[in-house]
């Protein structure tokens, strides 16, 4: 039989023994805290970081859809009047088709270029093919037939060889004038683009204002269509909408930047294993 002593020498180990377990948890832990230090809390960051940029890209990508179903919508639908009594409504009408009647001022053409022909084709992002031939884009006024209002027209795109309009007269249309015109806003002048040449009538950009001030018009600009191309005249339906979408490849990178980067943290960190 055990004694009393016994037993309490049994407990006496006992309770040596998960004092010093205590004790070995706790120095492993500070130990290991200490190991890993304000360096490698700091590191901890960059897997973090990508994770949060990651799931970033899945929100702009949401908003990226709305954004082409939109344009889509709008390039899409068919043809509505113009009315020239609600010209404060155009600034949300980017991209939207409009009936027009009327005639062109051709002694008034001004240019924008150099440009490429862009054809009816698309490629596989969506956007229209261009055919590498270099030209430029005839703007001409456009007096409205049912008000005293002109507007700009971008008729289309003619090659270098055919800028003098005597060399097209066939193609300068006459008389009333029905088109399809998509309306176009406003357009900042691109970095590294050269300044426009008013007093040559030559554009880099799509300055509706500034030639809507020479060519004393309204501030409203249209690209014809391409069933308003007549023979010997520009090539119509010029309009480029092309909205890039590469968000998924963005996701992939940045989700995989972060696991590569908390695995190799952990690997260095908590296993204490080289990184190679």
């Amino acid at each position: 039989m055990l004694s009393l002593r016994h037993f309490q020498k049994i407990r006496k180990i006992k309770t040596c023994t998960q004092n010093y377990v205590r004790r070995s948890a706790s120095s492993y832990g500070q130990r290991n805290a200490v190991d890993i230090g304000i360096h490698g809390y700091s590191l901890l960051a960059i897997p973090a970081i990508t994770f949060g940029l990651g799931t970033w890209q899945i929100f702009r990508r949401q908003w990226k859809l709305g954004v082409i179903d939109h344009l889509a919508s709008r390039t899409g639908a068919s043809p509505i009047p113009f009315q020239s009594t609600d010209i404060e409504g155009l600034s949300d009408m980017e991209y939207r088709k409009f009936e027009l009647h009327g005639k062109f001022e051709h002694d008034k053409e001004i240019y924008i270029g150099p440009r490429s022909l862009v054809g009816n084709e698309k490629n596989e992002a969506g956007g229209m093919l261009s055919s590498g031939q270099s030209g430029y884009l005839v703007i001409t006024p456009f007096k409205l037939s049912d008000s005293n209002l002109t507007v700009l027209v971008n008729r289309g795109w003619i090659p270098r060889k055919k800028m003098n309009p005597f060399t097209r007269l066939n193609g300068q249309r006459e008389g009333e004038t029905k088109l399809i015109g998509v309306y176009r806003s406003n357009e900042n002048r691109p970095q590294f683009v050269p300044q426009n040449q008013p007093k040559d009538r030559m554009y880099h950009f799509r300055d509706v204002e500034g030639m809507a001030r020479l060519l004393n018009t309204a501030p409203i600009f249209f690209d014809a269509d391409a069933d308003s191309t007549v023979p010997d005249g520009p090539v119509g339906g010029q309009t480029v909408v092309t909205v890039r979408n590469e968000h998924v490849s963005y996701i992939l990178t940045w989700y995989s930047l972060s696991i590569i980067t908390a695995f190799l943290w952990h690997r260095r960190f908590i296993k204490k294993m080289p990184l190679m």
